[in-house]
């Protein structure tokens, strides 16, 4: 299995600042692309980022700007700096990856989340 571990959500004044952070471990061949995505209820789950292996990032348009993703390959971890922080940005924020496991073909995997709310 693959398990991913989030940690940084918290309570923070909009303007504000937070840093994700998300480790992958578990029986791992290799890691292609990890992200953040986030979800408030009665919504679907949205991409705020993304980025490969090589470091090719995608943004969703409302975070650009403010938010910067970055990885460790080597300690197979993503994370997501959050500046500017708006009441908006309120929701809870899951790290992503899609991993070979050995033996098994690529797949998708997700973390637990992490809750990040903006107080005006």
């Amino acid at each position: 299995q693959v398990q991913l571990v989030e940690s940084g959500g918290d309570l923070v004044q909009a303007g504000g600042s937070l840093r994700l952070s998300c480790a992958a471990s578990g029986s791992i061949s290799s890691i292609n692309a990890m992200g953040w995505y986030r979800q408030v209820p009665g919504k679907r789950r949205e991409l705020v980022a993304i980025i490969t292996t090589a470091g090719s990032t995608n943004y969703a348009d409302y975070v650009k700007g403010r938010f910067t993703i970055s990885r460790d390959n080597a300690k197979s971890s993503v994370y997501l700096q959050m500046n500017s922080l708006k009441p908006e940005d309120t929701a809870v924020y899951y790290c992503y990856c899609n991993a070979k496991r050995r033996y098994v073909a690529a797949d998708d995997y997700w973390g637990q989340g992490t809750q990040v709310t903006v107080s005006s």
